[in-house]
């Protein structure tokens, strides 16, 4: 099982809800630890998870989950829900770029994706979700390139891809019907004929006959 598929599993279907895309992220600042500062937990990886609630009227939040070494489970820690979302700043919008920054309410932090393929698909999970669930109050996305915004994203191009197949099934359709229409036609023709011929072989016989 991937860590996405269980992190779904042990942080949000508990929940009746479920995990609409995560992304694997460091942070780019550390954040200043006292020296003094004891009893960590030792390293750990985070996601940033996007998820939306099971139960209408549908609620969409950001959730923070850690998993610390040698451990196999998940944490949740922060979360905040996606109407507290006020900027996602791509950082980039010429080049893939694995940072970016999210802006909340009461919360800013700068990250750092695993790859700039994966943040990539995050925002575009993210800005599909913005645009479906939130009425009013939508994030601003700045620094992002065209292909998260426009129409090449993933979501729209599964969605071209679906309407592709339906056009090139009913096409398909079309040319069977017109064959099988024509095949038809064919057949009328050739019972015609017969038709025909057995009503001239008749006449001719029954003319030999007298």
């Amino acid at each position: 099982m991937s860590a996405k598929a269980a992190i779904n599993k042990e942080i949000f279907a508990p929940h009746d809800e479920r995990m609409l895309g995560a992304v694997q992220v460091k942070r780019r600042t550390k954040k200043k630890i006292p020296f003094l500062a004891t009893g960590g937990q030792g390293e750990y990886l985070t996601y940033i998870c996007l998820s939306v609630t099971n139960k209408k009227p549908c609620q969409a939040s950001v959730t923070k989950v850690k998993q610390f070494e040698g451990s196999t489970s998940f944490v949740r820690r922060s979360q905040w829900m996606l109407e507290q979302l006020r900027q996602v700043n791509g950082i980039d919008s010429n080049r893939d770029s694995p940072e970016f920054d999210l802006l909340f309410e009461n919360a800013f932090d700068q990250w750092v994706a695993s790859t700039a393929s994966e943040k990539c698909t995050f925002f575009q999970i993210l800005h599909h979700t913005c645009q479906r669930y939130l009425t009013d109050k939508k994030p601003e996305f700045i620094n992002c390139q065209s292909k998260i915004m426009g129409g090449n994203s993933i979501l729209h191009s599964a969605a071209d891809s679906v309407t592709s197949a339906v056009q090139k099934a009913s096409q398909a359709l079309n040319e069977r019907g017109e064959r099988l229409g024509r095949a038809e036609e064919k057949t009328e023709d050739m019972k015609n004929s017969a038709q025909q011929f057995a009503e001239t072989a008749h006449k001719l016989a029954m003319k030999h006959k007298c």
